[in-house]
């Protein structure tokens, strides 16, 4: 059994992590991985874990938004969406044994519990995996923004943003389009900022340079690679401090 330098974190899983190599809909091999990562992190290194969850495999509000629907409209389609993923994963991780709750800023008592600061604490404190849907129930706001604000509000250690394309971390540039980008191993909130490096959005950066939160971005879909934040292991991902 290893040891996690955190002993609390959020997790924030974008919608396209559900989708795996489709890019919309739900795969359920790759539900399962990312539902093993985290029993791993609970059990083996008794870690409280929440989980932020986006809904981008089945709608995205700026979509919508961009072919003429309202845009206020087509967000709180988007937060139904993140409630979809919220199921699935909550489904996954039960049948591998893990007690779980679900929590929506956006009202839907037959399925889920409301978002509440003092339960979701008292939920991570009994060994549940809290995984929040809903994003902030407002429009506007992309899925990191709540991801930021709740793990300050639940006195979170750290900010854990999974990516899913096969990209390892934060690069100066894109290493996809430019074959020179080099992986950063650390980089500190204004220079993402200043920079403009693809770490999330620039609201969600600012409050957690604000509160003193961390941020690691890594590849989420890679095996093990939860775990391997969460020991320190060196050279994966990119730690925003």
């Amino acid at each position: 059994m290893g040891s996690a330098r955190w002993s609390r974190i959020v997790l924030k899983l974008s919608g396209e992590a559900f989708a795996g190599g489709e890019g919309h809909g739900i795969d359920g091999a790759v539900v399962r991985q990312l539902a093993g990562e985290i029993v791993d992190a609970r059990r083996d290194l008794e870690v409280d874990v929440a989980v932020v969850v986006g809904g981008g495999n089945i709608w995205r509000g700026m979509v919508g938004a961009g072919e003429g629907m309202d845009r206020a409209q087509a967000d709180q389609m988007g937060m139904l969406a993140t409630v979809i993923n919220a199921l699935a994963l909550q489904d996954t991780l039960e049948q591998l044994g893990q007690p779980t709750r679900v929590q929506t800023a956006v009202h839907m008592a037959q399925i889920a519990e409301p978002y509440i600061r003092r339960r979701a604490i008292r939920h991570l404190e009994k060994g549940r995996v809290v995984i929040l849907a809903g994003g902030l129930g407002s429009p506007f706001f992309t899925t990191d923004t709540p991801a930021a604000l709740r793990a300050a509000e639940l006195s979170a250690d750290a900010l854990l943003k999974g990516t899913h394309s096969g990209v390892d971390g934060v690069y100066t540039a894109d290493p996809k389009l430019d074959p020179s980008a080099t992986k950063l191993d650390e980089v500190s909130y204004l220079d993402v900022i200043n920079h403009g490096l693809n770490v999330m959005d620039p609201t969600s950066i600012t409050f957690c340079m604000d509160n003193a939160l961390p941020i690691v971005v890594f590849d989420a879909l890679h095996a093990g690679n939860l775990r391997r934040v969460l020991e320190g292991e060196d050279r994966v991902g990119t730690l925003v401090r």
